[in-house]
């Protein structure tokens, strides 16, 4: 039988049976997060025609842009309507290169397994790549793609690419650290104290907040104090983001996102007044006019909150719980908690920690100097059934397609 001519290859990437490229939980180290798969090389013409391949190299990339909506959005302050940022993320990895003395292998089908570890931060140490993310309007994005890279004998290198959506579980509001009250305290005109007090400070989409507040008079200026009057008390949640944060002119944009008040009316008592708010982080409606959850964009995981807490290159996001008391007779006072947004809500959060211990245990074994691997499977030409693999063989000398 004689060989065709060589064809230009088509190249797909498939994850392990049943579960996705993503394996473990980025922002979690003792799960050691990595992307886990195989890069499947086959004839993209012809089924019996070969493909020339003198190496193959996998890496992932991540991409962040700020687009030119972020331009009308935030005034003229960036340098350039449009800022993108490309970079790899880790280390490259061949999978592949062809023989020493030879310009290629001329193959039929090659199956090229692979680990790519993602970089997490340990001891303090290491920086762990933001999660995927799409603004509201694509002002800002920050997406991942595999990107396989193809060398076909004297042909120009080839580079196909596979988006992968990366989330973070560091900040899962079942995690003990989120968990630890926060309290703050500010004084006005010596005379009123107005002290926050939170039980804890990681949020997702439709969970509950309560912020207990005490306003407490001065007990050495009490004839003073006596005559203050709370006119209102006011919790609000801003969305704060910084749009290059590590450039020459970092420009700031604040986003309210909820407000609650309660309307006091009263004279400060001599106990002080002390009451707790109760409210529900907001969430957007998945679905469509129809009811029904469109299709989600492949680089992007869905969520059901608008931003949450991240920090990119291009961009940075933090979250802020403000108190306000309005008053007479003495000056408003305003304090300012940092909070963190989860992508989870607390349920979620909750019936993740046990596949994260899992995970956890999974992991301990791994070597990530030398991770065992599945062998390659490279199918020539000339190989015994060879035409096998993709699903024909010869009856004669009349090529059928393989039933088994």
């Amino acid at each position: 039988m004689s060989v065709p001519s060589h064809v230009p290859a088509a190249v797909h990437i498939s994850g392990p049976p049943n579960s996705n490229f993503l394996v473990g939980y980025p922002g979690i180290s003792a799960t050691l997060p990595r992307i886990e798969g195989k890069v499947e090389i086959r004839p993209s013409a012809g089924v019996s025609a070969p493909v020339a391949i003198s190496y193959v190299v996998i890496a992932l990339f991540r991409r962040e842009t700020i687009h030119p909506h972020a331009d009308s959005v935030i005034g003229n302050h960036l340098a350039a309507p449009r800022k993108d940022l490309l970079e790899i993320v880790g280390e490259e990895l061949r999978l592949f290169h062809c023989g020493p003395g030879k310009a290629f292998e001329t193959v039929l089908a090659m199956d090229l397994p692979f680990i790519l570890f993602i970089p997490y931060s340990r001891d303090g140490e290491g920086e762990v790549p933001p999660a995927s993310l799409s603004l509201p309007s694509r002002v800002a994005e920050t997406s991942y793609e595999l990107v396989v890279s193809v060398q076909q004998g004297n042909a120009d290198l080839k580079k196909f690419s596979f988006p992968v959506p990366i989330q973070r579980y560091d900040t899962l509001s079942t995690f003990g650290m989120y968990n630890t009250p926060e309290t703050q305290e500010r004084v006005s005109d010596h005379l009123v104290t107005l002290g926050l007090y939170l039980p804890r400070w990681s949020f997702g989409p439709h969970d509950d907040i309560n912020v207990t507040v005490k306003l407490t008079p001065n007990p050495d200026w009490l004839s003073k104090a006596r005559k203050v009057t709370i006119k209102s008390i006011t919790v609000t949640i801003e969305e704060q983001i910084t749009y290059n944060p590590e450039g020459d002119e970092p420009t700031t944009k604040m986003n309210t996102l909820l407000t609650k008040k309660e309307k006091v009316g009263k004279k400060l008592p001599e106990h002080g007044y002390m009451t707790t708010m109760a409210m529900t982080y907001p969430a957007k409606d998945l679905t469509d006019s129809d009811g029904f959850l469109p299709r989600q964009k492949r680089a992007f995981p869905l969520c059901a909150v608008s931003g949450f807490t991240t920090a990119a290159t291009l961009y940075k996001m933090e979250y802020f719980l403000t108190v306000k008391a309005s008053m007479t007779s003495c000056r408003d006072i305003l304090i300012r908690q940092r909070i963190v947004v989860t992508p989870f809500d607390h349920t979620t959060c909750k019936n993740e920690m046990d596949a994260i211990a899992q995970a956890a245990v999974d992991a301990y074994s791994i070597n990530m100097q030398n991770p065992m691997l599945p062998a390659q499977t490279i199918i020539r030409p000339h190989d015994h059934n060879a035409l096998h693999v993709l699903g024909f063989t010869y009856v004669g000398k009349e090529r059928k397609l393989l039933i088994q």
